[in-house]
């Protein structure tokens, strides 16, 4: 969080040509289908049958932990480690992989080990942090592919802590790395580094955003705008650390823990001694950066962000020296060596306390942040401070949890955690689930329900709508939400506007009456949850649907979903994965600030589709009627409930002429182009199938004559494929 250092764009450019111009380029407003294709193909060196869960179990992680454990004193003459130990170092890259994450959309964070690809291995926030990577490098090729760079480098983090006499919370591995960046994550509408264009309002940041400014993990360690305001920067570090899920207490905590290590390097203005970062920095540097331009980047020449000196008077020792300095002694702003605002002390009693970081005939001065400070001036978080101050126990717990949190968050419920230092305790922000202490149903459980259902009041639009809503909450980001625990009849889901509460009251109210009748009924200990049985209604319909096509298939059903309670769900959570459109069930909020086709791309990629499974996707359930308020909106067809490919080949028909609809801007009129009458209605997601070039091509393949079973197929399995995104006891 601390180290900032200025950043030129303009590194050397090693004499490459002037990048040609891409279709992005000539037209910005082109909807970008890139993100997609990062779900149909292998960009790595890969095999289809890996299995990284596998190979980690494999793992001797006390033998890692031990190499890491002298890695942190094995100082290195080309990056000396600051009081001969590298454990601060390593904090601060575990904690800038995982700080990226936001829960507006659940991308950031360490999964994937994204610090290793642009932009985020440039941003001034992660100066230097290049060298930390490179001091793991040895152990990441001594264990190879048994453990992720993305798992390595938090367990660097929790080991340094460990080195410096803390106990943490826990470990675990399971993050798969990436070979590539994540295209689809908004970082921001600003063309430079560490300027700042996201304020709707002063002091209000832009929804969905996570940190204040560009390039940094979270806000400017100077204060806002590189003033050193502790207030406002307190409602800044409040406002950024909310969105990624940390209240009040953790916030605090994992400041105050992450501070009582290390220190940060100014010794002189970064902008006039640093060069290029690693993406623009020239190739004889093999992808390091921020290189100083006086050739010593050893000892007291280290610069990162212009911000020098400690915080305590022991940096590689956990205590509670931070929070004394802090709230003991009185501190005034100063520009420091760098040029960069920090704080002083301004009694005579701390100054030349601490030993220098390399010289062990000097003294430093501790030093505090504008950040610092706010956690001083900011009342509810003195007050925190304090009580911290008052039990250092509780301050360790809460710094152990809130690490264990921030390092942790973006992986999903706690079957997915691998590892012996996986602790017993479920976290509520982990999205447990209750043990099934029943027997699954079975195939003939199974066709016995389903006909149930099917002769049920319910119809096939409220089936496959009921079952899309459980499901589609899924997010690959950070593995929250799908169909698993029937969160769809809890808080906040079941009075989601999107979900039509109503309609969704009724249809859960006949599924928990078939759940209750089929589970009274046996003595054999068989029980359905809820959860399979929304599932197991939407196949059934899209079953029927394909039936009265004339098309026989049926969709494998995997019981074994649980449904989760009230005590399972942190409700506020989940608010961050209502969808403000659903271009699956052709919902558009009107206060949308994208437009809806955007929104509909990204979530897909959520949700982990291609292009090609999205426009399958969207054409089968126009055919089916499954859309929001039962209208007509994209329902090119005179046979609703039945899975043709009518949607294609309406939207394809060049005797349709489309203009806006003059009630909304999300809509548009289908005019018969002879008569002028209206044919159809759709929206904005309907008709980018016929205007975007790769979606339009895609469905003039389902368009043709003989393509109506092919879509029938891709159909099916694109809907399989998201019943069952959340399946993770199923891999």
């Amino acid at each position: 969080m601390a180290e900032t250092p200025n950043s030129d764009m303009s590194g050397a450019t090693g004499g490459r040509s002037k990048r040609p111009k891409s279709n992005q380029d000539w037209w910005p407003s082109k909807l970008n289908l890139e993100i997609l294709d990062q779900n149909a193909r292998d960009v790595g060196p890969v095999e289809d049958d890996f299995d990284y869960a596998e190979e980690f179990q494999k793992l001797d992680l006390e033998a890692v932990k031990s190499d890491l454990e002298e890695l942190m004193t094995s100082s290195q003459d080309w990056w000396p480690a600051d009081y001969g130990h590298y454990g601060p170092l390593f904090i601060r890259m575990a904690w800038h992989s995982a700080g990226t994450y936001r829960t507006a959309d659940g991308r950031g964070g360490a999964a994937g080990g994204r610090q290793r690809f642009a932009p985020i291995n440039s941003w001034p926030d992660n100066a230097n942090l290049d060298k930390a990577r490179r001091l793991l490098l040895p152990i990441k090729q001594k264990y190879g592919r048994k453990i992720s760079w993305a798992d390595l480098m938090i367990l660097a983090g929790n080991v340094a802590i460990e080195s410096m006499g803390f106990k943490t919370f826990g470990y675990a591995g399971g993050r798969e790395d990436a070979f590539e960046e994540d295209k689809a994550v908004n970082w921001g509408p600003e063309d430079e580094f560490e300027t700042q264009e996201r304020f709707d309002e002063p002091g209000e940041i832009q929804e969905g955003l996570g940190a204040s400014v560009m390039g940094l993990i979270y806000v400017n360690p100077e204060g806002p705008d590189g003033n050193p305001d502790p207030e406002a920067s307190a409602k800044n570090i409040r406002q950024t650390f909310d969105r990624m899920a940390m209240n009040d207490k953790e916030t605090a905590a994992l400041i105050a823990g992450g501070h009582t290590f290390g220190k940060v390097h100014g010794a002189d203005d970064p902008e006039e001694n640093l060069g290029p970062e690693p993406e623009a920095a020239p190739i004889e540097q093999q992808g390091l950066g921020w290189q100083n331009k006086n050739g010593n980047s050893k000892g007291g020449e280290m610069i990162t962000s212009g911000i020098e000196g400690p915080w305590t008077q022991s940096p590689t020792e956990w205590d509670m020296g931070y929070i004394n300095n802090l709230l003991d002694y009185e501190w005034e702003p100063e520009k420091g060596p760098g040029g960069a605002w920090q704080w002083a002390p301004k009694s005579e009693e701390l100054k030349n306390s601490v030993p220098d970081a390399h010289d062990p005939d000097e003294k430093q001065t501790p030093m505090m942040l504008t950040t610092d400070i706010a956690l001083k001036r900011d009342p509810d978080y003195r007050e925190v401070m304090e009580t911290f101050q008052e039990n250092p126990m509780e301050f360790g717990m809460n710094f152990a949890k809130a690490w264990y949190k921030l390092t942790h968050r973006d992986m999903g419920p706690p079957e997915r955690f691998l590892g012996p230092e996986v602790p017993d305790e479920e976290m509520i922000w982990q999205d447990p689930l209750p043990d099934a202490d029943y027997d699954l149903i079975g195939d003939e459980e199974i066709a016995e329900l389903k006909e149930e259902i099917l002769d049920s009041d319910l119809s096939v639009s409220q089936l496959v709508k009921t079952a899309w809503a459980s499901a589609s909450t899924y997010r690959d980001s950070d593995k929250r939400g799908g169909a698993n625990g029937a969160r769809l009849r809890l808080e906040p889901q079941k009075n989601w506007e999107v979900n039509e509460p109503e309609q969704l009251e009724t249809v859960l109210g006949t599924l928990e009456n078939i759940q209750a009748e089929f589970n009274d009924s046996r003595s054999d200990g068989t029980q359905v949850s809820l959860a399979d049985l929304i599932v197991l209604g939407g196949n059934a319909a899209v079953e029927q649907a394909a039936a009265n096509a004339g098309y026989d298939v049926e969709i494998p059903f995997e019981p074994g979903r649980v449904d989760a309670g009230p005590e399972h769900t942190d409700a506020p959570s989940f608010d961050a994965l209502k969808p403000k459109v659903d271009g699956v069930r052709n919902y558009i909020q009107d206060d949308i600030t994208r437009p809806a086709e955007e929104v509909l791309v990204d979530n897909a990629d959520l949700l982990n589709l291609t292009a090609s499974e999205l426009t399958a996707l969207i054409g089968g359930m126009r055919s089916i009627g499954a859309n929001y308020q039962d209208t007509d909106l994209g329902v090119f067809t005179d046979e609703p409930e039945t899975l043709t490919n009518d949607f294609f080949v309406n939207l394809l028909d060049m005797g349709t002429k489309w203009e806006p609809a003059a009630d909304s801007e999300h809509r548009y009129k289908g005019l018969d182009r002879d008569t002028g009458e209206v044919k159809w209605e759709a929206t904005r997601i309907d008709l980018i199938f016929g205007s975007n070039d790769r979606l339009r091509a895609i469905s003039e393949v389902y368009g043709s004559a003989d393509a109506e079973e092919k879509l029938v197929h891709d159909f099916v399995d694109t809907w399989s494929k998201v019943m069952k995104l959340d399946r993770f006891d199923l891999e």
